[in-house]
């Protein structure tokens, strides 16, 4: 039986718990906003004598990307009462959900109430500015309790630091106070609404947010099968969460949206995740969905190739996954999510031209993954030496004694 979490907030944040189901106050604390934009950040809490809170950081994998910042020089911002610290406020869907929500755990663990969930903005040039989305998913958290921002180095009247129970890494299965916070308390007023089959698409995100090739020939094979198409960059939280309840089956384009999902998810329903790109990123929303949802989701990797951008040719966040729309079919099929899927075509050479096309996916900016092009050269070698090695077996028994 694996043991507790490590104490030693140094270490990484443990799904098993340690420093990450821990809280700390600090009294007079000064809070430190990023000043460049990037990835790894020096940005975060300090005590009021300056020395570093570690328990504060936001860690990512193996690593933190909030580090030790130094003590300011001015710390204009005065902040009066008792808040709880959220960390870094993200502006991207998905990173909000996962990495801006890991600490409101605590607010089933405070012995008093707190005024507010203090962040820092992860871009500096993004503000104070705080989101529909984000004030939306804490008042489906906790009702009233507001969203502060710090843009400029802060100081704090009283600030509680709770460890991160939630993240991208080992910790994308949250820690038991953070799945039990989020099974007692988020959107728990919700009550399902919608039909009891969707798809949840990305077909509308448009040419900058990656995609699956082919998506809208999947949506109507899928919508004879009695399934919504579902877009929910175009839906309140409430309303994206009201259909998620509803549904007995659930089909998705692996995305954000399948981590809201897990937030609500139950064991009963069934979820199917087609992947949009050849990556190991969709583990984590694997993972995501089976430890906050208790089941298995199947996922179906059906990529006839991927288109790239030439700049970066491999598959990011960018890039757009061709689907194969016949192992789709099969797939979704035999794991019981359609009655039929046998007959599903693959694009014609023509179909993927005007789709190329009408995506505006031009080979000035997107070329073919070199690593699928690989996979063909091989696939073909190995079907000729298969072949070969056919026909070598037929000539030798027909030259074989009777």
């Amino acid at each position: 039986m694996a043991g507790p979490g490590d104490l030693d907030p140094l270490t990484l944040p443990s799904p098993k718990g340690g420093w990450s189901e821990t809280l700390r106050t600090l009294k007079d604390a000064i809070v430190v906003p990023p000043v460049e934009s990037d990835m790894v950040q020096e940005a975060g809490v300090l005590h009021a004598d300056g020395t570093y809170c570690p328990e504060g950081a936001l860690w990512r994998r193996h690593r933190p990307i909030t580090t030790e910042p130094a003590m300011p020089d001015i710390v204009s911002g005065e902040i009066s009462g008792r808040w709880l610290w959220g960390g870094v406020l993200w502006a991207h869907f998905g990173h909000f959900l996962v990495e801006s929500t890991s600490r409101l755990w605590a607010l089933d663990h405070l012995d008093r109430p707190v005024d507010g969930v203090l962040f820092v903005p992860k871009r500096p040039a993004v503000g104070d500015q705080v989101r529909g989305f984000q004030t939306e998913f804490l008042g489906l958290m906790h009702r009233d309790l507001p969203i502060r921002v710090a843009a400029d180095p802060a100081r704090v009247e009283e600030l509680v630091v709770p460890g991160q129970g939630f993240g991208l890494g080992e910790i994308i299965e949250g820690t038991p106070r953070y799945r039990n916070a989020v099974h007692a308390r988020f959107a728990r007023d919700v009550v399902p609404d919608g039909p009891d089959k969707i798809y949840i698409s990305r077909s509308k995100l448009g040419l900058g947010k990656g995609g699956l090739l082919g998506e809208e020939q999947l949506e109507h094979h899928l919508s004879e099968e009695g399934y919504e198409i579902f877009h929910p960059q175009n839906h309140s939280l409430t309303e994206q969460i009201a259909r998620y309840k509803a549904a007995k089956k659930v089909i998705a384009a692996d995305g954000s949206a399948l981590h809201l999902y897990a937030m609500v998810g139950r064991p009963d329903q069934r979820v199917a995740m087609v992947l949009r790109r050849k990556s190991t990123a969709h583990t984590l929303l694997t993972d995501n969905v089976r430890h906050f949802c208790g089941c298995d989701p199947l996922v179906i990797g059906a990529l006839r190739t991927e288109w790239v951008p030439v700049d970066k040719q491999r598959s990011s966040r960018l890039s757009f996954g061709e689907l194969n729309h016949s192992v789709i079919g099969r797939e979704l099929r035999a794991g019981g999510f359609i009655s039929g899927g046998e007959d599903w075509p693959v694009l014609s050479e023509e179909d993927r031209a005007q789709i190329l096309k009408d995506k505006g996916i031009k080979s000035d900016r997107f070329v073919e993954s070199p690593e699928f092009e690989r996979d063909r050269i091989r696939e073909r070698r190995m079907a000729r030496r298969a072949r070969r090695a056919a026909r070598e077996a037929r000539r030798a028994a027909d030259g074989s004694p009777s």
